[in-house]
């Protein structure tokens, strides 16, 4: 009898462990431009139809390098910290003129006191009050479930629970007034997508001049 109970025990946990296996999947998206180019830089992020807690959000860098913000694109969870090293020998004044932060670290060098909290989800543009042809973008959103696509045009969104999903993309070369593209998706396993954006593989971003001037730029 006892070794009966200790079979079921064994079985239960051991579909527990397979239950427990198969709620994290892993959706990968493959994001291209109106060319059928790979679109690198793009930025995806899936959110739940259901209610899903979110992780706490964390930190990030974005830094000054020879003049230029690196990475140019980040995408981050509404919450997050964001320090900007200046890593060049000259001071840098960075700013953000967009809806969903406004900010600036006026002229500096080295690593600035405090962080900037990004707290609210939207599109902002960065620039440098000093150094014109300095821009960078960073798309705040709430979910945790996000990824940028490498060089090939891919982006990974792992741990996604099963369940039902809309997923949004954006790319600075979008059009002017172009709204956020969608797609929905319903997760149970592993899976790739085809995603597809009206956009260049390159420009200067009409969206994220948007952003910098303080129009529309909301990631909603």
């Amino acid at each position: 009898m006892k070794f009966l109970r200790l079979a079921v025990l064994a079985g239960l946990i051991g579909s527990a462990m397979a239950i427990g296996g198969a709620r994290a999947a892993t959706l990968q998206v493959e994001l291209s431009s109106k060319t059928g180019s790979p679109l690198a830089d793009a930025v995806i992020y899936a959110i739940p139809d259901s209610k899903t807690p979110m992780k706490a959000p964390g930190t990030a860098e974005i830094d000054q390098i020879k003049r230029t913000f690196v990475p140019k694109v980040t995408i981050l969870q509404t919450g997050t910290s964001v320090t900007f090293p200046n890593k060049d020998n000259i001071e840098h004044d960075v700013y953000s003129f967009s809806p969903a932060k406004t900010f600036e670290l006026k002229l500096y060098s080295g690593v600035p006191a405090h962080p900037v909290v990004f707290d609210k989800p939207g599109l902002v543009t960065l620039g440098c009050n000093i150094h014109d042809q300095m821009i960078a973008y960073v798309m705040v959103v709430d979910t945790s479930f996000f990824a940028k696509a490498d060089e090939h045009g891919i982006a990974r969104i792992e741990g996604l629970p099963p369940g039902n999903y809309e997923i949004k993309a954006w790319h600075y070369s979008l059009p002017d007034g172009t709204a956020l593209p969608s797609r929905r998706v319903t997760i149970s396993t592993d899976q790739t997508i085809k995603f597809p954006l009206d956009a260049a593989s390159g420009g200067s971003g009409m969206m994220g001049m948007m952003g910098m001037m303080g129009m529309s730029g909301s990631s909603s």
